[in-house]
């Protein structure tokens, strides 16, 4: 579904405009993506809660910086993997997508 590798920074959120495979047009409608913010957010806010719990239960409560560093370097560090992935889930939940590993190009 997208062009580069997550690794690639420059480029970890350019998409090709249809898939190689069934040729499908990825973009919906004019701004489709702009749900995906909220979906990207929320696993921001999971990965955050986790974070903390982690850091709390594992660290012994450390001092409040170390939260913030923590949970700040942890979400920067996942930031295309979340987009990623909430671009996927808008795509699925709201495109009427579905994966079919069988789909052979006609």
């Amino acid at each position: 579904m997208f062009t580069h590798s997550a690794l690639h920074l420059s480029k970890f959120d350019q998409m090709p405009e249809h898939c190689p495979v069934c040729g499908f047009r990825y973009e919906v409608e004019l701004g489709f993506y702009w749900g995906a913010m909220y979906m990207s957010y929320g696993l921001s806010v999971g990965v955050v809660f986790l974070v903390g719990i982690a850091l709390y239960f594992l660290a012994g409560d450390p001092p409040t910086w170390v939260y913030l560093v923590t949970v700040a370097s942890t979400v920067l560090l996942l930031t295309p993997l979340l987009f990623r992935y909430a671009r996927v889930m808008m795509l699925y939940f709201f495109g009427s997508v579905s994966f079919d590993p069988k789909y052979k190009k006609p």
